[in-house]
């Protein structure tokens, strides 16, 4: 995309069943394409030992979080668990305005009231994975959660995936390269659309007026 014009970030919604791969995706992402930030959210979760406060997330109080809600400061937000997740929108602005692009890693639930707030400026993907059976798999052996919380998620999703047809997209992550590059390949396409490149009608009249 040429510097020359003015273009307008998006919004890039994963979503999928715990353990189908999204947060690879995400950190693979990241680490690939420097105009691709990621949407910080708060939450009432409490902190794991490897995260860190305003990286990861935002952690907040249960008290904190329901008078950033009331106030209006969140695009989206959703009970996930028992815990509390929101994205807060003035940083995701800021960013959509300075022409990059916000990664969001949020359920089918965020993704639809992101929809009815931004929807122009959305385009959401939803993850799969090959089976169930590797499903179950990569949850146990990434031994993040206890094993009841393992059997929670797994019951939750054939929910969670009963959503895939609401999504402008979607990818099955059987193998993580190949899912990386669909991945990229939608990126790129979205990026070329008009609609996100307000600085063409100053580049066409400028064209048409040149002699």
């Amino acid at each position: 995309m040429s510097d020359a014009i003015k273009h307008r970030g998006l919004m890039l919604v994963l979503s999928s069943p715990s353990g189908a791969g999204k947060t690879t995706m995400t950190r693979r992402l990241l680490n690939a394409d420097s105009n691709v930030v990621m949407s910080i959210s708060a939450t009432t979760r409490q902190k794991r030992p490897n995260e860190v406060d305003g990286k990861d997330y935002i952690f907040v109080t249960p008290e904190k979080f329901k008078e950033m809600r009331d106030a209006g400061d969140f695009l989206e937000h959703a009970t996930v668990f028992g815990n509390q997740y929101g994205t807060p929108k003035a940083a995701v602005e800021e960013a959509l305005d300075s022409g990059r692009d916000v990664l969001f890693d949020i359920d089918w639930q965020g993704a639809n009231q992101l929809r009815q707030h931004a929807d122009g400026d959305l385009v959401s993907v939803f993850i799969l994975p090959p089976s169930k059976k590797d499903l179950a798999s990569r949850l146990t052996t990434r031994a993040e959660d206890t094993a009841e919380v393992v059997a929670q998620r797994m019951a939750k999703a054939n929910d969670e995936i009963s959503h895939w047809h609401e999504y402008d997209y979607v990818i099955i992550n059987d193998d993580i390269q190949h899912a990386m590059g669909e991945l990229g390949e939608i990126l790129r396409v979205e990026r070329r659309r008009r609609s996100r490149q307000p600085g063409l009608a100053d580049f066409v009249s400028k064209l048409t007026g040149e002699k």
